[in-house]
């Protein structure tokens, strides 16, 4: 993308105040993408502040430490981001994952630019950087890195995009994992990444109530559709009697997918005021056109959505009911 990544380039050289965000409810491809981009920054002498809507989860707190992360709060982040001359948006393509940000984003004189791998995207920055055939929004800051750095990546950069790609990749397991993802991964080995302490940071730190509450939820796996589809659903009480939420969560709905025969898995997580559905498949099922249907959206094997109002019963029911239509 070379057109792109000299349009980045010359709104980077030109602007000094930068301001990184993410999805809500980020995971390791959105917080590690900001990082890596913010150090980018900060070391051409840049002031660069990443604010994101909701609270980093405790596994990628390691991250937060190679550079500072803020939980949005309106009286104190309002003015900063009114006065950036630069708005990065990773790893989301639609304004409505900001949540309470998307206002004030808009109403924002910044250059904006949006990053990211999922299909679809909206139409709010001036600068685009796509790539939907990429594992992860990480690949994608690599290259662009690469590109304006002769691929001089530091260490703490190094850390943070092997995070990206690993997670949104699933460890290098998912369908769009290829020789590049590998290649990418060895060079940021090489220039300082460590993947056993990124792991462990990642999966191997949790606490005791989250083991307690992928216990719950995998004594509870149902399947149905001749055993093609299994799901989880995850109440308010499950939640409450483990002392955990809906982040101690993330990694759960991939076990779905490990059961022999099964084509697609899901997840059901009750929310306040919402449910949310994760979505996944195997092979040639476009799960995120099943998401679609219920106001969701994300990759061909992998995708979300937030239903507002709903009663977990009832849409439990419609989603497994939709899904039959996409099993081969």
């Amino acid at each position: 993308m070379p057109v792109q990544f000299e349009t980045f380039r010359t709104f980077i050289e030109s602007n000094t105040r930068f301001v990184l965000t993410t999805h809500v409810n980020p995971d390791g491809d959105g917080i590690g993408t900001e990082v890596a981009l913010a150090v980018y920054l900060q070391k051409l002498g840049k002031h660069a502040t990443i604010i994101n809507y909701s609270a980093t989860p405790e596994n990628y707190l390691f991250l937060a430490k190679l550079h500072p992360i803020l939980q949005f709060e309106p009286s104190k982040h309002i003015e900063i981001i009114e006065n950036a001359e630069v708005i990065i948006i990773l790893d989301t393509n639609q304004l409505e994952r900001l949540v309470t940000m998307k206002p004030v984003l808009l109403m924002s004189q910044a250059i904006k630019i949006c990053i990211d791998h999922h299909l679809e995207p909206g139409e709010f920055a001036d600068l685009f950087i796509l790539d939907e055939s990429s594992t992860a929004t990480g690949e994608i800051v690599y290259r662009l890195l690469s590109y304006l750095t002769g691929r001089s990546v530091d260490r703490e950069t190094a850390i943070a995009l092997y995070t990206a790609i690993m997670t949104d990749s699933g460890s290098f397991r998912y369908p769009k994992t290829d020789p590049e993802t590998h290649k990418i991964a060895a060079h940021l080995i090489q220039m300082g990444a460590d993947p056993v302490a990124i792991y462990e940071h990642v999966y191997e730190r949790g606490s005791i109530n989250r083991v307690r509450l992928l216990g719950l939820a995998l004594a509870n796996m149902q399947t149905t559709h001749d055993g093609k589809l299994a799901y989880l659903v995850l109440t308010r009480e499950m939640f409450e009697v483990t002392d955990t939420s809906e982040t101690d969560s993330e990694a759960f709905v991939p076990y779905t997918l490990t059961i022999d025969k099964v084509q697609i898995g899901l997840m059901f997580s009750e929310m306040d005021g919402m449910v949310k559905v994760s979505f996944r498949s195997k092979g040639d099922i476009w799960i995120n056109e099943l998401a679609k249907e219920f106001g969701g959206n994300g990759h061909k094997n992998a995708a979300g959505a937030h239903i507002p109002h709903a009663q977990m019963d009832e849409i439990v029911s419609q989603v497994l009911e939709h899904a039959g239509s996409y099993i081969i």
